[in-house]
């Protein structure tokens, strides 16, 4: 009777922590304008426009959501690797890399949709320290020795919210300002203040993870048998431990992006889709 009530309990919990958080409206498959492979880089913070590259990360298309206008930012060599997107959509963040014999280089470019011009912000970088991501008031990249770097107010500091021996990944600010959201590699997904403290675990299985609101988490379970990608599912999680499976892990869905009310991703076989969500 015992073991049976437990169930009962277990079963429950179970339901409860799978709630629907987000409800899917629609899906749409979203054509590569090369025509071939594509991957979805970017969504504008709006969900008006979609940043789009091929199969190599070389150059970075622009799909207008509302006129489904296409146009060609660049065509850079690993422009579609970390792009990132300002919070007011207005320019965006690219690199284009060259290789002097063994040696990357790194031009780190902005465009300006106002103006459509580019501009330089550094050149002949080395190394592979992410662009950063975040708010008016601070910023957060990983660098090339996989730590958490926070730029606040002027200050560069290193971060270790789970200790100097980790590595750390895919960090990002939530829309308020005040969290860090970050993966471990071989650990899960967690969030930290902007101090590196009151670090609380998100998921397990939650790579690529990206802020679709203040509590709110949308990302990637991948599967693979040490060689290549079996399974991958879009999943959501909250961080009072609520989760869900937005996309099926059979659709080899992989690299959410997201905006209020829109989810776009990739798949493994390099078709492109998005979802409309409430």
């Amino acid at each position: 009777m015992k073991k049976t009530i437990l169930l009962v309990i277990l079963a429950l919990v179970s339901m409860i922590a799978q709630a629907q958080i987000l409800e899917t409206v629609s899906m749409q498959q979203i054509a590569s304008p090369k025509g071939e492979q594509g991957k979805v880089v970017g969504i504008s913070p709006k969900g008006d426009y979609l940043l789009v590259t091929d199969a190599n990360d070389q150059g970075i298309q622009c799909i207008d959501l509302v006129t489904k206008e296409v146009t060609t930012i660049c065509d850079a060599e690993g422009a579609g690797w970390d792009v990132k997107i300002s919070p007011n959509g207005k320019t965006i963040t690219y690199r284009s890399i060259r290789y002097e014999g063994l040696i990357n280089k790194q031009d780190i470019l902005q465009y300006n949709f106002e103006d459509k011009k580019v501009s330089m912000m550094a050149k002949s970088q080395s190394g592979t320290e992410f662009l950063v991501d975040g708010t008016a008031n601070a910023t957060v990249s990983v660098n090339e020795d996989l730590q958490l770097v926070l730029n606040r107010n002027g200050k560069r500091v290193v971060l270790a919210p789970n200790g100097n021996d980790q590595a750390y990944n895919w960090p990002s600010i939530s829309p308020d300002g005040s969290k860090i959201l970050y993966y471990v590699s071989g650990r899960g997904c967690f969030v930290c203040d902007l101090k590196g403290e009151n670090v609380r675990k998100v998921a397990n299985h939650c790579r690529a993870p990206k802020w679709y609101d203040n509590n709110t988490i949308v990302g990637m379970a991948d599967e693979d048998d040490g060689k290549f990608l079996t399974a991958s599912a879009i999943v959501v999680y909250t961080l009072d431990g609520k989760n869900q499976i937005l996309v099926a892990k059979d659709m080899m869905a992989i690299y959410p992006h997201v905006a209020d009310g829109k989810v776009a991703f990739s798949t493994a076989g390099g078709e492109m889709y998005l979802m409309e969500v409430k």
